[in-house]
């Protein structure tokens, strides 16, 4: 008992860097998956997963990944543009990917449990030198 006692701070220390290190795998097991660019453009091509663009109409046409759909985050619950199969993959992105985040949560508890966010959204698609079209 002693030890532990003289050895409180390295035992707060072990447990501290424990907890830092885990603590990706715990936020992302609660939260909605985050995929990268490589990995939405491999889900899009193998699994015809869906890109949807949680943008409001006026960023959108201002600028969206190739092939995206425009289901703007207000509108997402009501919207008629989402698939009819639920099964089907989706990969939803925002300017950020910080409305995809709330997204994806929306979509889950619409059915949609194969949802992903774009882990960067659409700055992280730019990036990667994906197509990128704007609306005249």
């Amino acid at each position: 008992m002693k030890f532990f006692i003289d050895n409180w701070v390295l035992f707060l220390a072990a447990i501290t860097s424990g907890g830092l290190l885990l603590w990706p795998m715990i936020s992302r097991g609660g939260g909605a998956g985050r995929i990268s660019p490589a990995q939405a453009v491999q889900m899009i091509n193998r699994e015809k997963a869906v890109l949807i663009d949680v943008s409001e109409p006026d960023e959108f046409a201002g600028s969206h990944a190739t092939g995206s759909k425009n289901v703007p985050l207000g509108r997402l619950e009501a919207s008629g543009d989402l698939p009819k199969n639920k099964t089907l993959p989706l990969v939803v992105v925002c300017p950020s990917g910080t409305r995809a985040v709330r997204a994806v949560a929306t979509l889950k508890k619409l059915g949609f449990e194969n949802s992903h966010v774009l882990a960067g959204g659409l700055a992280a698609w730019r990036e990667a030198n994906l197509p990128v079209e704007k609306n005249a």
